[in-house]
């Protein structure tokens, strides 16, 4: 799928009234900042050679709970009333924004409820379960879990904490550009995330007061552009199996997306390639685990390298949780795409030897075997035909396709069997 670059307005100057400033994110780091971890911002060199940009990366990742979530949970619940505190709060989220608000409330001994979908996935309510929270399963879709959260907070007194359109939320999100200008104050671009907008509403409120001017671009996957369509009045679709599940947000926030329309010059829409793209290339050079979402500002820089070319961009990495198995396809599926592995489709004479022969090749072009498929029923062959699928492992593209030549010159039928 090709990739697609959206203009939004340009950004407002009129930020006055905006409902979150400067003021409130200094406050916010002020409450927070002995309670969770600054994490570093560091260049990628390699990646800095590969998008044409000087590239610093924000490791949010390195929280406790392995995303940004932490800062905005924290700060709303330091901004409680001692009555609200002993009540308790609630939540629905299937997510960072629980675990987030879960830890931190357990650690202050607020009382926390998170709702979630039934179809939430077993670790996740383990782990959210594991930071002290009462979790309730409810609905088979966030916006069911979340209707019932609602009930919850007036039954019984909680007070519901928003995981992105409530200003203590940006306000804690914001945290983050503050350390990032701290460390690196050449930043002349931020590259952010966007799901319902608190990150980059925070973000975008303390780029605007720096002494320059700074761009400042929002990036959403492809499968669920729901902020584009809020700023520019499209009716793009918003629906699909996005490897950037923390960002696949339908509906953004009311007061996110008035920040963001004042506020940020550009947002960026990125296809699943560069996703998982992104996903394996901090993983490889970086040594660092970031989930889909987390990884989408670097996505960008992959698909637009143009509009960050001689930039010095800083890019946050907003949250680590993945699943290890989708990891691992990713990362498989990355091999794979570079020509590191591959599935070769033959056909074969049906005959004693036949298999010998080919795997002959293989061992002359010393490419590892690593699994063989034999198909003889299910295809369009005559009988005595054979289709034999193997898939290897190669030094890279250019060492798969010396294999291949030498397979074709021995008179075999060969072709690759593709990803998506």
């Amino acid at each position: 799928m090709a990739t697609l670059a959206r203009q939004t307005a340009p950004a407002s100057q009129d930020t006055d009234v905006l409902p979150v400033t400067l003021a409130d994110i200094h406050a916010a780091h002020a409450r927070i900042a002995d309670a969770i971890v600054r994490t570093p911002t560091l260049i990628s060199r390699t990646l800095s050679e590969l998008t044409g940009a000087t590239v610093y990366l924000k490791f949010e990742n390195l929280q406790f709970t392995a995303a940004y979530k932490e800062r905005g949970a924290l700060n709303t619940l330091l901004l409680l009333s001692d009555e609200a505190k002993a009540k308790g709060v609630i939540a629905a989220s299937a997510g960072n924004h629980a675990q987030g608000l879960a830890y931190h409330a357990h650690r202050l001994g607020v009382p926390a409820t998170i709702v979630m979908p039934t179809n939430t996935p077993t670790v996740k309510v383990t782990q959210t379960q594991g930071h002290g929270a009462d979790v309730i399963l409810e609905g088979d879709t966030f916006d069911a879990a979340y209707a019932h959260a609602r009930v919850l907070e007036a039954q019984r007194g909680f007070t519901f904490v928003h995981p992105f359109d409530d200003p203590r939320i940006i306000a804690g999100a914001g945290t983050t550009a503050v350390e990032m200008f701290e460390d690196v104050p050449a930043i002349d671009t931020l590259v952010t995330p966007i799901g319902g907008g608190g990150l980059i509403s925070g973000m975008a409120t303390v780029a605007r007061a720096q002494p320059r001017p700074i761009r400042v671009v929002g990036v959403e996957a492809e499968l669920f552009p729901s902020m584009y369509n809020r700023i520019n009045g499209t009716h793009l679709p918003c629906a699909g199996d996005t490897l950037a599940e923390g960002i696949a947000v339908k509906e953004p926030g009311g007061i996110t997306a008035r920040m963001v329309r004042a506020l940020v010059d550009d947002i960026l829409l990125v296809p699943e390639r560069r996703l998982e793209e992104a996903v394996a290339l901090l993983l490889q050079i970086e040594k660092t685990v970031v989930e889909g979402a987390g990884a989408a500002g670097l996505a960008a820089l992959l698909a637009y390298p143009e509009q960050f070319a001689g930039r010095t961009v800083g890019v946050v990495l907003c949250g680590g949780n993945i699943d290890t198995r989708l990891l691992a396809n990713v990362l498989l599926r990355d091999l794979a795409r570079s020509g590191r592995l591959a599935r070769l489709r033959i056909r074969l004479q049906d005959q004693p030897g036949a298999l010998f022969n080919v795997a002959r090749i293989f061992d002359q072009e010393r490419v590892n075997i690593i699994e063989v498929y034999h198909q003889r029923v299910f295809t369009t062959l005559p009988a005595k035909g054979l289709i034999t699928d193997i898939e290897c492992e190669a030094r890279d593209r250019n060492h798969l396709e010396r294999l291949i030549r030498a397979l074709a010159t021995a008179g075999y039928e060969v072709s690759t069997v593709e990803l998506a």
